[in-house]
């Protein structure tokens, strides 16, 4: 089947704008105020990535079970999911800046904190053409990309929980 030039366009065009934020975003000033609500971001951050989490292993499930209604439903939900933790991951690190980690266990979460960054910025593009080519019917290429991008998708979401509890005690 052949791909929309377009939408594959769009991908990466959508990919390099969000990477272009986050490097803007580091390199902004910290804003003069905190609204109130921004103090709950982190924890709403990890509640997505959790939810996720669980979506990818239901969409797994459902996909062995070839329910491919169900499969596409939980799928759906996580990218939505995921806009979501975009708008607010950006809305946060606006407002808060970035939160040092100051505990014991230094090695252990810059380990788990660099590969969840790079494996998160890596695998964007790659999520959203398995997702693009899954609703397009492109099974084949689906599957294809799908064998390297889910662990990839999960390991990010289960890091980007795991993150959270290391600099939950430094918010």
């Amino acid at each position: 089947m052949k791909e929309n030039k377009n939408v594959v366009r769009f991908i990466w065009i959508f990919t390099i704008i969000v990477y272009a934020l986050v490097i803007i975003l580091h390199e902004l000033p910290q804003a003069d105020y905190e609204p109130a609500f921004v103090s709950f971001l982190p924890m709403v951050n990890a509640i997505i990535n959790g939810t996720c989490f669980v979506l990818l292993i239901a969409a797994l499930i459902a996909i062995k079970r070839k329910n491919i209604a169900l499969h596409k439903a939980f799928n759906t939900t996580a990218m939505a999911l995921s806009v979501i933790f975009l708008l607010s991951y950006v809305t946060n690190h606006y407002f808060s800046g970035d939160t040092k980690y100051a505990g014991e266990y230094n090695t252990l979460f810059y380990f788990i904190l660099i590969t969840h960054i790079a494996l998160a910025g890596i695998s964007l593009p790659f999520i959203l053409l398995a997702y693009y080519r899954g609703l397009t019917g492109n099974i084949q290429r689906h599957k294809r990309l799908v064998r390297f991008t889910y662990p990839i998708w999960l390991y990010v979401t289960l890091t980007g929980v795991l993150v959270y509890v290391f600099l939950a005690p430094f918010y």
